[in-house]
């Protein structure tokens, strides 16, 4: 893929995160076979961790949706290579069973390959996601 193929799939992915966008339509950006990573506590939320199959994204936003608020998600830069594309920015949620809010920078990491996404890595801070999802 170009890199303006590979920046315009990044775009679609946060515009369709961003948005009421069915999990199931989000999921379509992904290759079937695609890989996910979310260093952390993988006993505290349930998309932390390493995951395979397009089901993971879909899961990831039905469940995140379903367990906490978005506050703020701001994106600051979207940097784009042929095969992979780096989204930077800082987010705020309030986790619904807890009332704590989460503020972080991050990084997401896409691999792309062949029209669709094949890896997700998100980098974020790790402690501060499992501190407030604790009760």
């Amino acid at each position: 893929m170009s890199r303006n193929d590979t920046f315009r799939l990044a775009q679609e992915f946060l515009s369709r995160l961003g948005s009421d966008t069915e999990p199931v339509k989000v999921g379509e950006l992904f290759s079937e076979n695609m890989e996910w990573e979310i260093a952390g506590d993988t006993g505290v939320l349930p998309w932390i961790g390493k995951k395979s199959g397009r089901a993971a994204i879909v899961d990831f936003i039905a469940e995140s949706r379903a367990t906490i608020e978005r506050i703020s998600f701001d994106v600051h830069d979207i940097l784009a290579g042929e095969g992979r594309a780096v989204i930077l920015g800082s987010l705020a949620s309030k986790v619904k069973r807890t009332g704590k809010i989460i503020e972080t920078d991050f990084a997401i990491v896409l691999t792309v390959a062949h029209g669709a996404i094949v890896r997700l890595q998100l980098l974020e801070d790790s402690f501060a996601v499992s501190k407030a999802a604790r009760a």
